[in-house]
């Protein structure tokens, strides 16, 4: 059956249809860093964050480690997904993991950084890693 259609009818889906593997690299285009939005509700500041994947960066008391982002082709519906790890770094020195997983940029209610000071969200992916110099300099 063409598209959904048996959907409808309340017939299984064709077996061409399933996939139990994720998509195909050719599917999405992989890159070098992560750009993430943070907000500090206590001081109500937004901040954009650029995350070079596998290197902790931080924001606030969070150190927030990007372990994958991948992004649709321009020729496909826009869509960016990020896998985070992010910790809470204390004056100690120890951290306390408070999220893993996988957001979604399209979507950030989907899976949230619930933290009662801070907020993270996925805005894009991007091929240009961020200096560490300053160039003002």
């Amino acid at each position: 059956m063409c598209g959904l259609a048996w959907l409808a009818t309340g017939q299984d889906a064709p077996q061409d249809t399933l996939q139990d593997s994720p998509p195909d690299d050719t599917a999405t285009i992989e890159a070098p860093v992560v750009v993430l939005r943070g907000l500090d509700k206590v001081t109500a500041r937004i901040s954009e964050i650029s995350a070079p994947v596998g290197e902790p960066v931080r924001f606030g008391s969070l150190v927030i480690t990007a372990k994958y982002c991948r992004t649709r082709p321009p020729i496909e519906p826009p869509e960016t997904f990020a896998y985070l790890d992010i910790a809470q770094q204390r004056t100690s020195g120890e951290r306390t993991p408070v999220f893993s997983g996988w957001m979604v940029a399209s979507n950030p209610a989907l899976n949230p950084l619930e933290h009662p000071v801070y907020d993270i969200w996925v805005i894009r992916c991007s091929a240009v890693v961020p200096s560490t110099s300053d160039p003002m300099a």
